[in-house]
């Protein structure tokens, strides 16, 4: 599927750009949503402009523009919001130029809606009713915590899952792991073997954010009227203190993610797993391609045996930018994208966007067996994920700090320059710092 999380953080890049507004709010705030008539339609025919990255998506918009003479999209494309997109609409919206409509990941709609750069969808009655077609915990991701507020349109999500070398488990007769602790004994056991069963992330940590995600912790917690930072709870302790224990005992490798280093370790079978998200399914086989048939998912190891919880890793919204003059036509273009089996099917094809909709995930081309992995239907596994995730997972308004500075610390823990909890403990000190440095009340 479509990695939007791919992408290493480097460096603060929207710290600089939080400064653009003198109008902070405290929380993700608003109780907005009934103001009916600023969703009224426009006269006469409208031009919209659209920012995104995904791959195919003119020829997508193109499918609108056939069909709807009187709503035509000009869309741009660039690079990966944090590689350099999302920099661009915070200096547009501090201009007062920004497009009408824009590609933003779900861990970035806060740093957005604090500086009062979104409209409320919610003063739309077509996107209040499309709540229903969408899977909850999505719809969760654009309404930021609040009751009345929508700040996007769910577009494509992560669930995760485990990637596992099918072949080495059998012929080694290892089983395969359906607990964490049943993961660390076949850890063991694949390490006497000369192997790694999975290689940890020091640079995506929207990965270990993920399995917080799925252990039901949360990192954040907004009330409208001041934010709560708590990246050392008792689940992210406890997923910090497991994985350290594999890194303390050399039980995964370390490899920096996205680099040939990390495709040899893959393709030549030193490692045997990898618990990522549905779009990895593209990462290995374009990554490993000699391991072609070897392959097959399973549901995501559990922290206690009979659970069912996914974490997930990525995703994005469409989302109207403040001071559009046209959000009802935006609206219907962004339902349109997002819900439409046209739209789906064409995303799918395009980028292999994972639909964030319950329809979508019955796409024909999602029901089909994949050769690399030895004809499974993978996306049934993720399907039953999707449906597993935590809906009241909270991103922070300042992602891309906390991104950076986690890293630093999990860079520092495997090179034995402390822990994985302290990491999390100095990234969630310099969190509290910069909210309060923007004037974001933060909870004592």
């Amino acid at each position: 599927m479509h990695n939007t999380k791919r992408a290493v953080v480097t460096g603060v890049a929207l710290l600089s750009a939080l400064t653009l507004a003198g109008c902070t709010s405290g929380g993700a705030g608003g109780t907005g949503g009934t103001d009916t008539a600023a969703c009224a339609p426009a006269d006469g025919a409208v031009t919209l402009d659209f920012t995104s990255w995904i791959p195919g998506i003119e020829d997508v918009v193109a499918m609108w523009n056939d069909e709807n003479p009187d709503i035509q999209v000009n869309v741009q494309t660039g690079p990966n919001g944090n590689s350099g997109t999302y920099q661009s609409f915070f200096s547009q919206l501090k201009a007062g130029n920004a497009p009408d409509l824009g590609q933003i990941e779900y861990d970035a709609l806060s740093s957005f809606r604090v500086q009062d750069g979104l409209e409320d969808l919610a003063a739309c009655e077509d996107v209040v009713a499309a709540e229903s077609e969408f899977i909850p915990w999505t719809w969760g991701q654009v309404t930021l915590g609040t009751e009345n507020s929508v700040f996007g349109i769910p577009q494509d999500s992560g669930p995760m899952a485990l990637f596992y070398r099918a072949d080495l488990f059998e012929a080694n007769g290892i089983a395969v792991p359906t607990t964490w602790d049943e993961y660390k004994a076949a850890a063991e056991k694949i390490r006497a073997l000369g192997g790694y069963i999975t290689n940890f992330s020091t640079s995506d940590i929207n990965q270990f954010a993920g399995f917080v995600w799925q252990a039901n912790g949360d990192w954040f917690a907004d009330n409208g009227d001041q934010w709560t930072v708590d990246l050392t709870g008792p689940e992210s302790t406890t997923v910090a203190d497991y994985w350290q224990g594999l890194l303390d005992s050399d039980l995964v490798a370390t490899y920096p993610a996205w680099t040939e280093e990390w495709n040899n370790a893959y393709n030549s079978g030193e490692v045997w797993t990898w618990n990522s998200a549905v779009w990895g399914a593209n990462s290995i086989s374009s990554g490993a391609p000699d391991t072609a048939g070897d392959w097959a998912v399973a549901p995501s190891p559990q922290w206690q045996a009979g659970e069912q919880s996914s974490g997930n890793w990525g995703g994005s919204s469409i989302a109207v930018f403040k001071g559009s003059e046209h959000l009802y036509e935006a609206t219907k273009f962004a339902l349109w994208l997002n819900t439409s089996d046209e739209a789906l099917t064409a995303l799918n094809e395009s980028a292999n966007i994972y639909p964030a909709t319950t329809a979508g995930l019955s796409l024909p081309s999602l029901q089909e067996g994949v050769d690399f992995y030895g004809g499974q239907k993978i996306y049934d596994v993720f399907a039953e994920a999707a449906a597993q995730v935590n809906p009241d997972f909270v991103w922070g308004p300042t992602m891309t700090q906390t991104y950076a500075d986690v890293s630093d610390g999990f860079q520092k823990a495997v090179t034995g320059q402390g822990t994985l909890l302290e990491a999390l403990q100095s990234a969630q000190e310099s969190t509290i710092a910069t909210l309060q440095a923007q004037s974001i009340p933060v909870a004592e």
